[in-house]
């Protein structure tokens, strides 16, 4: 007879060794089928991993995982042609444990987390491309990789934001532009003590900063850097759309050259040494582009089902397709108990994410991608600002102009009935 699992998780990424590590952990069959050389080698994402909203689901691993460095401030700046402003913020609350963020590096994490799967009794077989899946009277019965049949009651579908699988099982919506970005990243090794003497550390404490305006040409998305052990994560995002309709026409790793050669950031990398380059496509699109959670025989999880969410200030996915790796482990857990997987039955995993914070911070922003559509906010708000600071602090050889004329220049009846207008769209976030 065939053997038989009782799930097969499609992509060793967050979600799926989430799934995994759940599943192993009560006794479950499960085969991990990762496309990489690893888990982790093509796990790119970003670099911070907010624990507090997972801690609880994964209570025995954090204190061994491999985290870099806790994220004791945060900063924002928006970039001008010329100059730029920033706001950093640093609070006692991000001192004290549990910390509530960390940077980490993918591809070390990813693979220490298969490592904790695999000695729960998981199966994980890497550089190993699912093709296909197989279905039975219209449910889901397996895969088909490297000409093999794999058979098992459920497809965790794990294998990243383009989904083949949930594409195969018709849960995933079409492709729209608008409602992905692609990112570009480097890591950038630096020696520890100058890290820390550079953004004004001590010991293991991290920096986070986000950047927005000028660099991406005043268009959808931003700039990232997070402080590591021994290097900084740095990077940009831009939306899709804006990639293809701006005329002459972007290169994104042109801008993430321009944007190390801002003085902002030319000096905290002075030095370095790129040792990683990556892209990767990230969903933009928020609560209302998330594509279906499960079917007959299939769960969706993490960047398959659009988990990734960008509200200006902070970006944030890991922490999701961990929680949902967990939730469609949870749901298979249950379907086991019945001997019933089927859509109806793993609707279960629908009723958790509504009821978890996954979903319920999607249903909170989900105006956010409407509201940052707005190009005002990465062209107009960054000049502006730099302006007023720039009058603001020059000393002129006659006499200095009194500060509400001088801020009030700006403030026309126009610019005024405009920035009314963007508060209004803001408050829906």
């Amino acid at each position: 007879m065939m053997e038989k699992f009782d799930a097969i998780v499609v992509g060793a990424g967050l979600a799926g060794l989430a799934s995994a590590y759940t599943l192993a952990n009560e006794g479950m069959e499960v085969l991990v089928l990762e496309r990489g050389d690893y888990p982790g080698a093509k796990n790119v994402t970003g670099g911070r991993l907010y624990v507090n909203p997972v801690r609880e689901l994964f209570p025995d691993i954090w204190k061994k995982a491999p985290l870099e460095r806790f994220i004791a401030s945060e900063g924002v700046c928006m970039m001008a042609g010329e100059r730029s402003v920033s706001i950093n913020y640093a609070g006692n609350e991000l001192l004290e444990e549990p910390y509530q963020s960390f940077s980490i590096l993918r591809a070390r994490f990813d693979r220490w987390l298969a490592k904790q799967a695999e000695r729960k009794g998981a199966m994980l077989v890497d550089k190993s491309r699912v093709d296909d899946l197989i279905f039975e009277d219209g449910k889901v019965i397996g895969v088909r990789a490297a000409g093999d049949e794999l058979h098992a009651n459920v497809v965790i579908a794990c294998d990243g934001v383009l989904s083949f699988i949930a594409e195969k099982a018709g849960l995933r919506r079409k492709v729209e532009a608008p409602n992905y970005a692609v990112g570009y990243k480097e890591i950038i090794e630096l020696d520890p003590s100058q890290i820390e003497d550079r953004f004004g550390l001590e010991g293991n404490e991290g920096s986070a900063r986000m950047y927005m305006g000028e660099v991406t040409k005043g268009k959808f998305g931003g700039g990232f850097l997070y402080t590591n052990k021994s290097s900084i994560s740095l990077g940009i995002v831009i939306g899709i759309k804006d990639l293809m309709e701006e005329k002459p026409s972007i290169e994104a790793p042109v801008l993430l050259d321009e944007f190390k050669q801002r003085r902002e950031i030319a000096g905290l990398i002075k030095g370095g040494e790129t040792v990683e380059y990556s892209a990767h496509v990230i969903p933009e699109g928020g609560y209302k582009a998330l594509n279906k959670l499960y079917g007959d025989g299939i769960l969706v999880a993490g960047d398959a089902a659009g988990l990734a969410m960008n509200i200006g200030v902070t970006v944030r996915g890991m922490e999701y397709a961990l929680a949902s790796g967990y939730y469609a482990a949870q749901t298979v857990l249950q379907a086991k108990e019945k001997e019933d997987f089927s859509a109806a039955a793993l609707s279960h995993y629908q009723t958790q994410m509504e009821s978890s914070f996954i979903l319920q911070d999607f249903k909170n922003f989900q105006e956010a991608p409407q509201v940052l559509e707005n190009p005002r906010f990465f062209n107009h708000y960054p000049e502006m600002l730099g302006n007023i600071m720039k009058d603001i602090y020059e000393v002129p050889a006659g006499s200095k102009n009194r500060l509400y004329p001088t801020i009030k220049q700006y403030m026309a009846f126009s610019e005024l009935w405009a920035m009314l207008g963007d508060m209004r769209k803001v408050m829906k976030i």
